[in-house]
């Protein structure tokens, strides 16, 4: 039977089950990343598991999150993840290097590959012909330690491409566009597989901010085939020998099917506050900007910065907005030096800042009080920025260069090509980049007998969770709505994230942004003798999507936080809780949610016989003394993580 790409790299590494969708399989990973938000947990529950060096082919660690220095946090951390990359031969990339992705896309991604990365944006990969995953930080712990991954099998959606993208349009219209089509939620449970002639009009970066924003899909991960432009731009890094032809065979079929012509796209903006909220800019503007921001995992690269540069050369940014560009890499910045480039942007009233994520996860440049940013990022999430009242817009770095000058949201489209005497350059599919290798560190010969961990005072054991007990007696000290993001779960900026080595300090900042008083409400349920077995969440549809931060569920359990109940759960967080050992249940009756308050208190009996026989559990509302079901939808694998309190627990030995 003709396969679909995606199933055929899947069926190369299958190391147990069947390629039927919803089913779970296991198979082996080639690579994995981690950054240094999420890495310093991802390297604790390494060394927990006691390995030697890593059962990958390949394994790096970068760090492009918390690269300012304010304190001592950072820095001891970076010393910290560095010792563990010499202990067990993984790749460390240090700060100032650039951004995960793009670096990973230019030094390390292959065609046909599997990399799992502790970062919901690792599909960045699938720009490459790769099935790159964003998974939690535990699941890339073991596939470090083990060299596997389980996951259920997704359907896969195909996206025909026909056609070519019009001067001013570019592959950020792309995906915007099926954001529009699809919503946050269209991607769940899926693979997004790209096809179709229109193909050879997008360049790997192209496809690489296309794989990228396939997480605001919810997607598992994004994919398009390998071909002659996949073998240009890698022969342009000098790595030629990784690649590999590889495409859907013909007649095969997808489980969905979206075409996207290129040549009717016109320049598109996400408006505040989800990537799905998606209008032309003819329809949005003009509104008054009062900030640009130019950079992230979806638009550094080196073509993307060119066209800005291009925009930009002769002229001036106005007066009341301010310019920010983050180049996504050093070799990116060390080329727009050389070639001047470079010189434009600042003459024009640029800023540059350092290759990281910067702006993107809040760690800098935050907007004013109530102003406008247009954002060349993946997210526009309330208050993601720094700034809980701002406004941000999503838009391509052609939009974000022109509005930058203009001072409104706007954009030189009309079809020519040139507009108010702007020329965008005509491109090589592929330019060459130097790798620096000043900023990577490889010590093949360090090991764990010769090199002791670094851990400064910043950094604290992860939190371990309890056995699941017969019967549960919990208090919900939080009912939130709907599109919960880990970033409401788990703000993210410069206050939080230097401790994130830190659970126990970091749980104080838990649903900040939503409810201040959840952590104390948790404290006095897990209080000794409150009676309490714990507390529970009620949330909405999608709860936790974005980010794939573990810690969305690590500081709920550090709380006492047992069970969440919603209408449906993200993929990468769901898997977050059943690692930590909270169940994620969701109601059987979607009406139950608005039957649930604040302070009730929900029982919960014979859990093993419930999980196990796969059917509906009952849980018992006692403020009405009323019943309602949930469902579970759990593996057998899934279920021995949740009885031993964790995947932590069970591999070492707590299951039962």
């Amino acid at each position: 039977m003709p396969k679909t790409l995606a199933y055929k790299i899947l069926e190369d590494h299958l190391l147990s089950g069947r390629l039927v969708p919803g089913e779970e399989i296991t198979i082996r990973m080639d690579q994995t990343l981690t950054q240094d938000a999420t890495g310093t947990m991802v390297y604790l529950q390494l060394e927990a598991l006691d390995p030697g060096r890593v059962a990958t082919e390949l394994s790096v660690s970068y760090v492009d999150h918390n690269t300012l220095q304010s304190g001592f946090m950072n820095a001891d951390d970076h010393a910290f993840l560095e010792s563990v990359a010499k202990r067990h031969g993984i790749v460390f990339s240090k700060a100032g290097n650039g951004i995960c992705h793009q670096l990973h896309l230019e030094n390390f991604g292959a065609p046909g590959k599997t990399l799992l990365g502790s970062d919901s944006h690792t599909p960045t990969g699938g720009g490459l012909g790769m099935i790159a995953i964003g998974a939690g930080g535990l699941d890339v712990a073991v596939a470090m330690a083990k060299g596997t991954y389980s996951l259920a099998v997704p359907k896969v959606l195909g996206v025909r491409v026909t056609g070519a993208l019009r001067p001013w349009v570019s592959a950020k219209d792309v995906i915007l566009y099926v954001l529009q089509k699809l919503s946050v939620k269209g991607g769940v449970g899926k693979i997004v597989e790209y096809y179709g002639d229109g193909l050879k009009a997008l360049s790997v970066t192209d496809r690489a901010t296309i794989t990228n924003m396939g997480a605001e899909l919810g997607a598992t991960t994004s994919v398009f085939p390998s071909d002659e432009t996949t073998r240009a731009y890698l022969a342009a890094q000098g790595r030629a020998d990784v690649w590999k032809p590889l495409a859907a065979d013909p007649g095969c079929v997808y489980d969905e099917t979206l075409d996207v012509d290129l040549s009717e796209l016109e320049p598109l903006v996400a408006l505040p506050h989800s990537p799905d909220n998606v209008v032309p800019v003819r329809e949005a503007g003009p509104v008054k900007v009062d900030q640009v921001a130019i950079g992230s995992c979806t638009n550094s690269s080196f073509a993307d910065l060119m066209k800005v540069a291009a925009i930009l050369k002769g002229r001036s940014v106005a007066k009341d907005v301010s310019l920010v560009i983050a180049p996504g890499s050093s070799a990116i910045l060390a080329k727009l030096a050389e070639n001047g480039a470079l010189a434009d942007l600042i003459r024009a009233g640029a800023r540059v800042i350092e290759c990281a994520c910067g702006p993107c996860i809040g760690m800098g440049q935050s907007p004013c009080s109530g102003g406008v940013s247009l954002r060349t990022f993946n997210r526009n999430f309330r208050g993601r920025s720094g700034t809980p009242d701002a406004g941000i817009y999503l838009v391509s770095p052609e939009t974000a260069a022109y509005s930058a000058l203009s001072g409104v949201l706007s954009t030189g489209f009309g079809g020519a090509g040139d507009a108010d005497g702007i020329a965008l350059p005509s491109l090589p599919a592929a330019e060459p980049l130097r790798k620096n290798d000043a900023f990577f560190l490889y010590d093949a010969a360090a090991d764990k007998t010769n090199t002791p961990l670094v851990m400064g005072p910043n950094i604290k054991p992860f939190p371990l969770n309890k056995p699941l007990p017969d019967t549960l007696f919990l208090r919900v000290t939080m009912k939130a709505g709907d599109n919960i993001t880990t970033d409401d779960i788990m703000p993210a900026g410069t206050k939080v994230l230097p401790y994130r080595s830190n659970v126990p300090y970091m749980s104080n900042f838990c649903f900040e942004t939503i409810d201040t008083g959840f952590p104390e409400r948790c404290r006095t349920v897990t209080e000794e003798n409150s009676g309490y077995d714990g507390c529970a969440i009620v949330g909405g549809q999608n709860y936790g999507q974005g980010s794939s931060r573990e810690h969305a569920a690590l500081a709920p359990l550090h709380l006492g936080v047992r069970v969440v109940l919603a209408r449906s759960f993200a993929r990468i967080h769901r898997s977050n809780l059943i690692n930590s050992g909270i169940l994620p249940l969701v109601f059987e009756d979607p009406a139950d949610y608005d039957r649930l308050a604040l302070f009730n208190e929900l029982y919960f009996e014979n859990l093993p016989g419930q999980l196990r026989s796969g059917g509906p559990i009952t849980v018992r509302n006692l403020a009405d003394q009323s019943s309602f079901r949930v469902l579970g939808g759990f593996s057998e694998q899934e279920i021995d993580l949740l009885f031993a309190g964790g995947k932590i627990n069970l591999l070492k030995g707590g299951s039962r």
